[in-house]
């Protein structure tokens, strides 16, 4: 890209680089910022609304600038009723971002009245009774003159009315509340991120706001280093359009999982038991040896022989299981021929 750029003479307005490039405010609110700024003390008298119509700017486009004004720290605005029950509207507009008590500071020096505007609020004076007839019924509150709603920017005598949209709150936590030694390393690691990546600087507000999450990490066991990287890593391609949201949903679904206690240890295995002679091999039977599982004194396969011995002299029969080992059919006849020879 060429670029050809003379510096004008005369009728020109001084930008500061972190509005023209900043990439949180839409290009509504940075003209209007520079439009105002480039205005004589004598147009500063009319409302922030009645100028953005000027550069045809309305609805939900003006709402939009100012808001993003607002949450930056460019426009601050104060309301308060007068003793006729009007409400009037203060704006300061400034080409620098500027904290509450900043703007509080600046207003006092250019306003004389700015002091005055905050008294708190008297109570409604009860309407004089007529002169001409006795009054009847409950007194009443001096009526509040007929006033354009906020789509209409009339913004100097006007009622206070809600904005469009509601400022973001931090969703409280369900778990326990983090320690104040993590929130404020939290909090440390969530300003410094600006140092790395322009894009995701935030507000002491918005870094205490998310604090919260951020602890979440750090009582996980996740190192601040760690806890940064996580955070810088991937960027997105097209850009952080608000660094509050893409760090309170990254903080939000890259969490850590706590690791899931170690299982107990499975118990050892029973020793082994020695090996013992098996007792119902009978008297002409050879001798052997089994480990027994319980307290039994007989192997399996005597054991099957005896209840097999039992079943022939029921059914007064030799056949044989063809799966029979011929230890237990040995065993089987031998106890066997000793139930027949007792007596019945």
């Amino acid at each position: 890209m060429l670029r050809h750029a003379i510096a004008p003479s005369s009728g020109w307005t001084k930008a500061p680089h972190a509005v023209v490039r900043s990439r949180r405010m839409n290009s509504d609110a940075k003209i209007l910022l520079l439009y105002v700024q480039g205005l004589p003390d004598s147009a500063t008298d009319h409302p922030l609304g009645e100028l953005a119509r000027k550069l045809d700017m309305k609805g939900r486009s003006y709402q939009q600038a100012k808001k993003q004004l607002t949450e930056h720290g460019y426009l601050h605005e104060w309301r308060s009723q007068g003793d006729g029950g009007r409400w009037m509207t203060e704006q300061l507009l400034s080409s620098t971002p500027l904290t509450r008590d900043e703007a509080g500071s600046v207003r006092a020096k250019l306003s004389p009245e700015g002091g005055q505007l905050e008294r708190p609020e008297q109570p409604p004076c009860p309407r004089p009774p007529s002169a001409q007839s006795p009054t009847v019924g409950e007194p009443t509150t001096w009526p509040v003159g007929d006033y354009e709603p906020e789509e209409e920017h009339d913004e100097k005598n006007s009622p206070p009315t809600p904005p469009s949209e509601p400022q973001p709150k931090p969703t409280p936590d369900p778990e326990a509340t983090p320690t104040p030694r993590s929130l404020a390393r939290a909090e440390r690691v969530l300003l410094s991120l600006r140092h790395s990546r322009r894009e995701l600087l935030l507000g002491v507000g918005e870094a205490r706001a998310l604090a919260g999450k951020a602890a979440r990490w750090l009582e996980r066991g996740v190192t601040e280093s760690d806890l940064r990287h996580a955070l810088l890593a991937e960027p997105p391609k097209e850009g952080v359009r608000s660094a509050f949201g893409f760090l309170g949903h990254r903080l939000t679904h890259k969490c850590p999982v706590p690791a899931a206690p170690a299982a107990p240890p499975e118990p050892p295995p029973p020793p082994a038991r020695a090996l013992i002679v098996c007792t119902g091999t009978g008297t002409d039977a050879e001798e052997h040896l089994f480990r027994p599982l319980g307290d039994e004194t007989a192997c399996a396969e005597c054991r099957r022989a005896t209840a097999y011995a039992s079943w022939m002299v029921d059914t007064d029969t030799y056949d044989f299981p063809a799966d029979m080992t011929w230890r237990q059919r040995v065993v089987a006849v031998a106890k066997a021929d000793a139930l027949r020879g007792k007596p019945a």
